[in-house]
């Protein structure tokens, strides 16, 4: 778009210019935009045949070196021989009698910019400006009429692009600033690394050509500075507008912060910010958004416009604390503030649900799929299941009981609904076999006007009742029955629903989504252009078919940059992990750590495949071996917990320490300790997903669609948590260290096979003496 092109909607010119007043996010009911939408109808249809509903207006125009492109949509004209009226409706639920010309200035002025438009284009001198307001509950209407001279329209519309003037100006000043430094940006580093220029050229291209790219790129590329470099390229080029780089964790998300910083550094101004779930980001001890309970979001408009302008005027790189410190000092609601600024930053670092989730992506950019867009996702491997989550949906029976108990003596009606919804619940745990589960023949049809029925009859309660028993759990259970109706519209062949039963006499009815595959694809399309990339894309072939893709988009795989003398790899395939054989493995397991922790002084990681195996062998491991150093994961580390637990893999200290951790969890990925601070990993196991009823159902389902149901549910996942905590060893060229793997599937061709290539070289051992051998001369040799 040209950078002196201004194109917007009168509303959104409107409500950014004038907005003013409290941030107020109480319950007002989900069927109000649909009502509104009904009510326009009803009092357009009543107004006869001169009335002209939907009048789309546009006025393009030049003014102090911009183009303007100025579109909207007026409710009503009325163009007659008395002359011509622009009508404005608004439904409200407030009394007719306190709503005056002073009401709110908003409605006027969307109004008026329309009566200025359409009286330029007609050469009318004089033209009647007409809110209608339709009074939801009693369907009485007021309306309130003003006259005004298109002169004084023109004023008052010139007045509003005089003071969007300063944002106009800004972004111009704004995008020529990053461009040429874009223009200038050389690579931050000396010289680019094994497969790293290969990969920078591939995302060029694939943003270039509008396409997708799933790319294996393992640790050492450098991944992230090899996406972000090319992807700002195509945005100097104009082959983009906007990055959201997408992660699935908080150290993904810091590791992309530190490469525009870096970026930064080296002379680049680009703008990126990073949003924070708002539990996380919320000043308040409790998120309530509205003026009676927080400071922040009293009057949060009349100051949110100046913090825009004072943040970007000051800062390029807009991380969590800086927007933080910038919320205070304008009083600012931190979240709604940070995402304002999404809108005015280049690139959005943000978890995958801003994108793809349904029920919270930004639609703010993504309602139409307009966009110019480049979504970067990282780790993508963690989309397979987190967009299983997004796209699944699931309700329980025992809050509508424990509801309804409320909800006898306080709401007829919503008992009522919540009595029903009990009752099908029932009928569906009963349908649970002796092992708690049943898959259901086809989707819960019977179930979605029950839902729909209890929204219905919730929405005016919810309304007028926020500080009675039973709000915050009826609100709950609303917005949860909300998202579960929203889901089953996307139910098909892909979906399956089965009931599962608890202990606790609760019940828990599940619309799963098996295969994310189409909806990702859809999802995808919000943007122009998207690279998945990951160090353990493995196979390739699967996770572009999961993720979406299709035989058109590029896949890549590189190799490791990193001299394969630097890992010793060894196999111990003579040693049973599965189930049934682990009680008997927990002494030898033990002997082999501590055969490589007596070897050199050095941290080392072990990987367990559950909590219960860990716990078992670190019992056994410690009072074998009590002079050990050995720390322990513990389950639901708080973040401070997880920092003190790898604030003991220090380098150059006189001991070690012996990590035992559960695979696939918070330490076995975006883990980043290099050099001496991990000098070895044991992973014992394959990784196999426990086997559970769902995973099941996922095999059941790719069984039958391409005969790969088993790869599909457990070896594929499996062994991406296998190389993902593999890869916590080597981080840079000078690292080196061993990884040994236990399990005797690790010699079947089948996981052989699902080994990288610079995994090829690898050595079976079969005994304690082979692995003390081994370990000595590798690092005799290193």
């Amino acid at each position: 778009m040209d950078e002196r092109e201004i194109k917007m909607s009168v509303r959104k010119l409107v409500e950014f210019i004038l907005r003013s007043g409290d941030l107020d996010s109480r319950f007002v009911g989900s069927s109000r935009a649909v009502e509104g939408t009904r009510i326009h109808k009803k009092v357009q249809k009543s107004m006869g045949d001169e009335y002209k509903a939907e009048v789309r207006l546009k006025h393009i125009f030049e003014y102090k070196g911009f183009t303007f492109k100025i579109e909207g949509r007026a409710d009503g004209i009325i163009d007659d021989d008395n002359g011509v009226i622009i009508d404005e409706i608004k439904s409200t639920t407030r009394p007719l009698k306190i709503i005056d010309e002073e009401y709110n200035h908003l409605h006027w002025a969307q109004a008026k910019c329309y009566g200025y438009i359409y009286a330029l284009q007609n050469d009318i001198d004089e033209i009647d400006i007409q809110l209608t307001y339709y009074h939801v509950q009693t369907e009485d209407i007021k309306r309130l009429v003003q006259t005004y001279s298109k002169e004084g329209l023109k004023d008052f519309f010139y007045n509003l692009i005089d003071k969007y003037l300063v944002w106009a100006e800004y972004t111009e000043k704004w995008r020529k600033t990053r461009n040429i430094s874009i223009k200038d940006m050389k690579f931050p580093f000396d010289k680019y690394r094994d497969g790293q220029r290969k990969l920078a050229v591939a995302v060029y291209r694939t943003i270039s050509e509008e396409k997708r790219l799933f790319t294996q790129a393992p640790t050492g590329i450098g991944k992230t500075i090899s996406t972000i470099f090319p992807t700002i390229k195509a945005i100097g080029e104009g082959h983009s507008d906007k990055i959201f780089y997408l992660t699935a964790k908080t150290i993904t998300r810091q590791v992309a912060e530190e490469t525009f910083n870096k970026l930064s550094k080296k002379g680049l101004r680009f703008k990126s910010l990073t949003l924070t779930a708002k539990d996380k980001i919320c000043f308040k001890e409790e998120t309530i958004c509205n003026p009676d309970e927080c400071e922040f979001a009293k009057g949060h408009f009349d100051r949110i416009n100046d913090a825009i302008l004072d943040i970007l005027t000051n800062e390029d790189l807009t991380t969590r604390p800086l927007i933080e410190k910038y919320a205070q000092k304008h009083q600012v609601c931190p979240f709604e503030f940070s995402l304002d600024l999404a809108l005015w930053s280049d690139c959005v670092i943000c978890d995958y649900n801003y994108a793809f989730d349904p029920r919270v992506y930004l639609k703010r950019f993504f309602l139409d799929n307009s966009g110019n867009y480049t979504f970067l996702v990282d780790e993508a491997h963690n989309l397979v299941d987190r967009s299983r989550e997004m796209f699944s949906a699931e309700i329980y029976k025992k809050p509508i009981l424990e509801l309804k108990r409320i909800m006898k003596e306080e709401n007829k009606d919503i008992y009522n609904a919540l009595n029903k919804l009990n009752e099908y619940m029932i009928k569906m745990r009963k349908l649970c076999d002796e092992e708690n589960f049943h898959e259901k023949d086809g989707e819960p049809s019977k179930l979605y006007p029950l839902l729909s029925k209890l929204i219905d009859e919730s929405e005016e309660w919810l309304t007028k009742n926020q500080n009675k028993n039973g709000y915050k759990e009826l609100l709950e259970l609303y917005f949860n029955a909300h998202s579960f109706n929203n889901i089953a519209e996307n139910y098909d062949e892909s979906y399956v629903t089965y009931i599962e039963e608890y202990r606790n006499n609760d019940v828990k009815l599940k619309l799963f989504c098996l295969d994310p595959a189409y909806l990702l694809s859809e999802a995808i399309k919000r943007g122009k252009s998207a690279i998945f990339f990951s160090a353990t894309l493995t196979p390739l072939d699967y996770f572009r078919d999961i993720l979406g893709g299709n035989e058109e988009d590029y896949i890549m795989k590189l190799e490791s940059p990193f001299d394969r003398k630097n890992l010793g790899l060894l196999v111990a395939n003579n040693i049973s992990t599965k189930y049934r054989n682990r009680e008997s493995s927990y002494n030898i397991i033990s002997q082999y750590i501590n055969v490589v922790n007596m070897q050199k002084q050095g941290n080392y990681l072990v990987f367990f495949p559950s909590y219960k195996y860990m716990n078992e062998v670190y019992e056994v491991f410690t009072e074998s071996y009590p002079e050990a150093n050995s720390i322990i994961q513990q389950p639901n580390m708080a973040e401070n917990e997880r920092e003190i637990f790898l604030d003991n893999f220090k380098a150059d200290t006189d001991g070690n320490v012996v990590g035992f951790a559960v695979l696939g969890g918070v330490f076995s990925e975006g883990v980043d300790l290099k050099g001496e601070r991990l000098i070895g990993t044991i992973i014992v196991g394959v990784g196999l997903p426990q086997i559970c009823f769902e995973r099941d159902l996922i095999k059941n389902y790719f069984q039958d669609k391409n005969k790969h149901g088993y790869e599909y549910a457990y070896i594929y996942p499996g062994m991406n948590k296998v190389l993902q905590a593999a890869g916590r060893v080597i981080r840079s060229e000078d690292d080196k260290g061993i990884v040994i793997l236990i399990d005797e599937r690790f010699g079947y061709s089948n996981y052989q096979k699902l080994f990288p290539k610079h995994w090829q070289e690898n050595v079976r051992i079969k005994s304690l003496n082979e692995l003390d051998n081994y370990v000595g001369r590798f690092w005799e040799e290193n």
